[in-house]
């Protein structure tokens, strides 16, 4: 019995070296194109007529840099590459429309049809630029898509609905956007090939 029990202690801690060894292995290091340590990533360039959102995926690209500290961000005339960022369109397309008559909107008056969603679609750019001679380390497209609630019509009598509901509806949603956004450029830009 005790052969048995120290044959499954050395297969146990066998396993455990083993699958650690083979996690370091795959998860590797992660660093920017060239090996650089000091980044700058300068507001991006907003090509859109949605004007302010070029802020939050700057702000956001800037946190994950922070977060997995593989590059240290620093003034755009210290650093060694600047990571480029330019939100090239964003659409809003109407969804699933509700019709006047519909039971699920006995409210509106006939002939009214009025969109119950909208969906979000965005498109960004960024490239990893070195400073000293403006030669391109890498790029990437990344796009985004998202689906919101429309502002909601109840009564008849009320035929108006809040403008201000579908802007913040807007931005909120833009917000989340740009973090899954720039989550993945992050980890696009760092991962080793």
């Amino acid at each position: 019995m005790d052969a048995i029990f120290k044959a499954f202690r050395i297969t146990l801690i066998l396993s455990l070296f083993l699958s650690g060894c083979a996690y370091r292995l795959g998860s590797g290091t992660r660093s920017i194109p060239g090996g650089y340590k000091q980044i700058s990533v300068p507001i991006f360039k907003n090509k859109t007529q949605e004007t302010g959102i070029e802020v939050a995926f700057t702000n956001t690209l800037i946190q994950e840099f922070q977060r997995s500290r593989v590059a240290r961000i620093v003034d755009n005339s210290l650093s060694e590459v600047a990571v480029i960022g330019q939100i090239d369109s964003v659409q809003y397309l109407p969804g699933a429309k509700r019709v006047a008559g519909d039971s699920s909107a006995p409210y509106l008056p006939n002939g009214t049809v009025v969109a119950s969603e909208y969906r979000i679609l965005l498109n960004v750019t960024v490239k990893v630029v070195r400073q000293a001679d403006g030669t391109e380390l890498w790029s990437g497209s990344f796009s985004g898509e998202r689906t919101y609630a429309a502002p909601q019509v109840t009564l008849a009598g009320v035929n108006s609905i809040n403008p201000l509901y579908n802007l913040s509806a807007r931005r909120q949603n833009i917000d989340l956007m740009a973090y899954d956004i720039m989550s993945e450029a992050h980890d696009r830009i760092t991962e080793n090939f």
